[in-house]
């Protein structure tokens, strides 16, 4: 899987407006709307917001993936945002969080999700990438490291 199959240069945001975790789903949700691939966002942002609540997804690194399913959604996709400041996310190393990646998906779509969870994580532990993005102020230059990043893939 290629992470650019499932995110375009409209769905990165940097710098977020949100200052907070609620705040920050809904205006990630919203640009996956604004890209037309979610029918219903207010019903995505209740399953990420519902999923979020029961478990963190800071999972440390600097790195949050609020992630949910949703039968408004016409496939795969991911949105990325990067808070102006580190902000709290509740991470499980109780850091600031720097990127926020979300990924949506149809609910018949659990393979792929796992999937793609699975390489942003893997691609997030690589700390030389972790640093570039983390350091990267538009969208533009977000978009391009997951683009090289793909590349050598």
């Amino acid at each position: 899987m290629k992470l650019l199959d499932i995110l375009t240069p409209e769905c990165i945001r940097a710098p977020l407006n949100a200052k907070d975790k609620k705040g920050v789903i809904d205006e990630m949700v919203e640009l996956l709307a604004d890209a037309e691939k979610v029918g219903d966002a207010n019903a995505l942002k209740e399953a990420v917001w519902t999923r979020e609540q029961t478990r963190t997804t800071g999972i440390g690194h600097g790195l949050a993936i609020p992630h949910g399913k949703c039968s408004s959604m016409k496939s795969l996709a991911m949105a990325i945002g990067k808070p102006a400041e580190p902000m709290d996310f509740e991470a499980i190393d109780a850091q600031p969080v720097n990127l926020v990646v979300l990924l949506a998906s149809p609910p018949d779509r659990t393979s792929d999700h796992i999937q793609a969870l699975a390489k942003i994580s893997r691609l997030m532990t690589n700390e030389d990438f972790r640093k570039r993005i983390y350091s990267a102020r538009t969208p533009e230059e977000i978009y391009e490291l997951f683009k090289d990043q793909d590349k050598n893939d």
